[in-house]
């Protein structure tokens, strides 16, 4: 949170954005909102284009501002868990409308002009 704190805000929806905005903070935040607990090796699976270096920083920006729960166990070797907490669950909606806002607008305005947005690359 203190990086949150230092910086200055026009509107609350900067703010939003600032917490769940970077290319990997939204598919971390989908796949622990739809599929729950997750280890650190499964994120990794799910998200394989993402360095496990990137992963470590941006699960520790969520967690820094409330949004992730780390859970450490005390076993050998060690077992990390990530989950949402319930203020990173009220981000949910707002993810779920971003999706299909941006499938309406591909339909309307992308479908058959970026072949790479209808799975041909």
């Amino acid at each position: 949170m203190s990086q949150l704190r230092e910086k200055k805000f026009n509107c609350e929806k900067e703010l939003t954005l600032s917490i769940i905005s970077g290319k990997w903070k939204i598919p971390i935040l989908w796949h622990l909102g739809k599929q729950g607990t997750k280890r650190f090796g499964e994120l990794k699976k799910l998200i394989p284009a993402i360095t496990h270096r990137m992963l470590v920083n941006q699960l520790r920006e969520l967690e820094e501002a409330s949004i992730i729960h780390r859970e450490v166990y005390p076993v050998v070797p060690p077992k990390v868990e990530y989950s949402l907490t319930k203020l990173g669950e009220s981000v949910m909606p707002i993810l779920e409308e971003m999706q299909e806002w941006g499938r309406n607008y591909k339909r309307v305005n992308l479908d058959n002009q970026l072949p790479y947005l209808n799975g041909v690359q």
